[in-house]
């Protein structure tokens, strides 16, 4: 079976939390909704258990945490949801950036459709974006300022806590932090800002489960209006019942990567420094400022090598992504390299490689034969 090198799309299931999921599901399976027993009165604990275990992340405070079914539909609650309050204030300017997750550029797009003025930033060539440049793009009209944390693609960690710190005070922060919450922590602390997107299979958690933080400031929580309607659920704004056993995995989830930070931020980093160094002899060039990028992704080309060439001689020793996975069933080329301004050879050939403290090491010397095999037959060069 291939090493599975893609957890930037998803990452495989802790045991612990399958065990706490399992709870919910088998034995404490009641409503959360449901007060007048202890099957409901157990549910409930776990879910208010679980919003500490995710506030703890961001040091934010219990009642801040809306859990929905993951990062896109947070998303899509922090931006629409703004919508009226924009109306109503004539605030219909957002400032966001060229490589966002399509989970952030569409609903954005979708309020453009409504007759709001976006203005998308776009990075330099390292795949970062320029806090001075969000700073300047603000205007008195401005809304909502939607950067995110760890860009899903090449891993270039964005400058969070400097674009807060520019920000006037009644501009509205929202960081979709589908990839780094739970690895990249002291940013995502900044009480400036104002929403922050969560998703839990990226921290081994289950699949169908996230969290919007709506974080209080100056005795006040954003204006947000909710998406659906009916039941009550979420202080309003994600009615339904409650997957306490989905709520409760990412609890857990949280917990563990709170816990076990330093530990697992280490094995991924000498993860990448050994990928790396064992990938060597094909000459990779890296999409992304490796300074600023987290140790569990990496983006890389092989000159002379493109994608499907590479994914297919890798199929039986690596499963890799050369794109965002969760946006489109089509591969096309990446919005994000192409904001970066790279040769179009970097695009062609680029490949996403992503790991978590539980991956093995594959076997390097293997994969290098297997492009060099490939180079052989067709008569190129890796170099």
């Amino acid at each position: 079976m291939a090493i599975y090198l893609d957890c930037a799309a998803t990452t495989p299931l802790d045991p612990r939390v399958r065990e706490e999921v399992l709870r919910y599901l088998d034995e404490d399976f009641g409503n959360a909704g449901s007060r007048t027993h202890e099957y409901g009165r157990r549910a409930r604990a776990a879910v208010e258990r679980a919003r500490d275990q995710v506030v703890a992340v961001v040091g934010a405070s219990r009642g801040d945490v809306v859990f929905t079914s993951g990062a896109t539909e947070s998303n899509n609650l922090a931006i629409l949801g703004l919508a009226r309050h924009g109306e109503a204030t004539g605030r219909k300017h957002i400032v966001s950036t060229a490589i966002e997750h399509h989970a952030v550029l569409e609903p954005i797009a979708e309020l453009e459709r409504r007759g709001f003025d976006v203005e998308r930033l776009t990075p330099d060539a390292g795949g970062a974006i320029d806090s001075a440049a969000v700073q300047g793009a603000v205007r008195a009209d401005t809304l909502l300022v939607s950067v995110m944390h760890v860009n899903n693609e090449t891993g270039v960690v964005q400058p969070i806590e400097a674009i807060a710190s520019l920000l006037p005070r009644d501009t509205i922060l929202h960081v979709d932090a589908a990839q780094g919450f739970g690895k990249e922590i002291a940013a995502l602390r900044n009480p400036r800002i104002d929403l922050i997107s969560v998703s839990g299979h990226k921290i081994h958690a289950p699949k169908g489960v996230g969290a919007l933080v709506v974080r209080r400031r100056d005795a006040a929580r954003p204006p947000l209006e909710p998406l659906m309607h009916g039941g009550g659920q979420e202080r309003g704004w994600r009615p339904g019942t409650l997957p306490v056993h989905l709520i409760a995995g990412l609890g857990k989830a949280a917990q563990l990567a709170l816990d076990e930070h330093d530990v697992r931020g280490r094995r991924c980093l000498e993860f990448r420094e050994r990928l790396l160094a064992g990938l060597a002899p094909l000459r990779p060039v890296i999409n992304g400022d490796p300074k600023r990028s987290v140790a569990h992704i990496v983006n890389l080309s092989i000159p002379g090598v493109d994608a499907d060439t590479a994914i297919e001689a890798w199929q039986d020793l690596v499963a890799i992504s050369h794109g965002a996975a969760c946006t489109t069933q089509t591969y096309t080329c990446s919005h994000v390299l192409s904001a970066m301004g790279l040769a179009d050879w970097r695009e062609e050939g680029a490949l996403r490689l992503s790991w978590s403290h539980l991956t093995p090491m594959p076997d390097l010397s293997a994969m290098v034969e297997a492009i060099e095999q490939v180079c052989r037959a067709s008569g190129s060069v890796t170099r």
